[in-house]
């Protein structure tokens, strides 16, 4: 079994590795303050929810337009300009006096840079990782994502305390110029995985040609809507009580670093395909309890444990790369992470908007029972699918672990 040891003694993993969490805590503490700094300017439950998971939205965009790029650009110049973009885009939400509909076109572009990043990012993971590396790789990775919010987000709400939402923003900012200062000085001069010029017919041809499998499509629909909506309904922790969204906000990331730990260590390949869908469930389940106004003690144990499902997504994601062509690796991830983030947007504008006409917790519990719907429906749809007759779908990658998931 990989070890964590072996992962960072492997050349340009510890950069990529560092460059993305600096990154994720930038983000953190970023969308915070602005989340906050939108709803006191505002008063809006929408309004903050979109601000801190609306560029999310504009994910659908890039990965309809940009998307063929991120196997087609050089890794470290891609990640490098995308992090000094965001950099520079953080810095100027924090200018005193920018008009509402400012904020939310910067967030925009934002958004349209990261999908092409998240491609870029994934794509280079598999390339600096052995094809049995990577499911651990993504586990850390994923467990770095986990303790910076947790780090992030305790940061943003002293910041918050103790300084401004604007100068929170801030520190974003910083944070994003030193993600870009670490990619280029970290990373190797790698060329690009395909060749060929990007397009957006580039882009929209290879977004038909995975989307054409009926496994590639479940593979995608379990990544993107169930946990979309619990991300809904963690963009109202802000307006469900602003005092301590925080405090949740590291909760659920604390219980996101525990799940992906036990996934990505401990879970056996034997059980990884028949506990995608229960450990999905997982994150569903505990938001119900929002439905009988919990006092805070049960709330954060309710979202700690809740977001231990998000390691479902490790699961998924490895069924869903043992389903696609190596040289389509960057754009078949970052697929999958833009339509999540674009899910994650969507479903941030839905909370917001249930909130706006009811109140945080309702909305909760409406996208709790949403996202627990689409996560049976989904199963059933995977048992149906299998058995002896099971195919791998064209232009996948035949391979032995594929042909034990399948006849499993």
């Amino acid at each position: 079994m990989p070890r964590y040891r072996d992962l960072f003694r492997t050349p340009e993993f510890t950069p990529l590795f560092l460059t993305g969490a600096v990154h994720t805590a930038a983000q953190t503490v970023a969308g915070l303050g602005l989340a906050t700094l939108v709803y006191r300017a505002t008063g809006s439950p929408l309004l903050s929810a979109l601000a801190l998971f609306g560029p999310s939205l504009a994910q659908l965009i890039g990965a309809a337009t940009l998307l063929s790029a991120a196997d087609r650009l050089p890794p470290r110049t891609a990640l490098s300009g995308i992090a000094l973009f965001f950099a520079l885009g953080t810095a100027v939400l924090a200018v005193p006096g920018l008009p509402t509909g400012a904020v939310f076109a910067i967030l925009l572009a934002e958004g349209l840079a990261a999908s092409l990043g998240g491609g870029v990012r994934h794509g280079l993971l598999n390339e600096i990782l052995a094809r049995e590396d990577r499911l651990l790789g993504r586990s850390v990775t994923n467990m770095a994502v986990g303790a910076c919010q947790i780090g992030g987000f305790a940061t943003g709400g002293l910041l918050i305390a103790v300084f401004s939402p604007r100068g929170t923003v801030l520190v974003g900012a910083g944070l994003y110029l030193a993600a870009a200062l670490l990619a280029r000085t970290g990373l190797g001069a790698r060329p690009p995985r395909a060749a060929g010029r990007a397009s957006v017919g580039e882009t929209w041809r290879t977004n038909r040609r995975l989307l054409s499998s009926p496994a590639r499509r479940r593979a995608y629909l379990a990544l993107w809507v169930p946990n979309g909506l619990i991300v809904g309904c963690e963009s109202l922790f802000v307006p469900y009580d602003p005092e301590r969204a925080g405090l949740l906000f590291a909760c659920a990331a604390l219980g996101m670093l525990a799940g992906d730990t036990a996934v990505g260590r401990f879970v056996p390949e034997r059980l990884r395909g028949r506990i995608r869908f229960p450990l999905q469930a997982l994150l569903a389940a505990p938001f119900l309890l929002f439905a009988l106004d919990p006092a805070l003690p049960l709330a954060l144990l309710a979202v700690t444990v809740s977001a231990s499902g998000y390691a479902a997504s490790l699961l998924h994601q490895e069924r869903l790369t043992a389903l696609v062509p190596e040289e389509l690796s960057g754009h078949a991830l970052g697929l999958h992470t833009s339509g999540m983030l674009a899910l994650q947007g969507v479903s941030a504008a839905l909370a917001g908007t249930l909130a706006q006409y009811t109140s945080p917790r309702t909305g909760m519990v409406l996208l709790a029972l949403a996202s627990l719907t689409v996560t049976y429906a989904l199963a059933r749809a995977e048992r149906r699918a299998q058995g002896p007759t099971a195919r791998v779908p064209s232009g996948a990658r035949p391979s032995p672990r594929t042909d034990r998931r399948r006849t499993a």
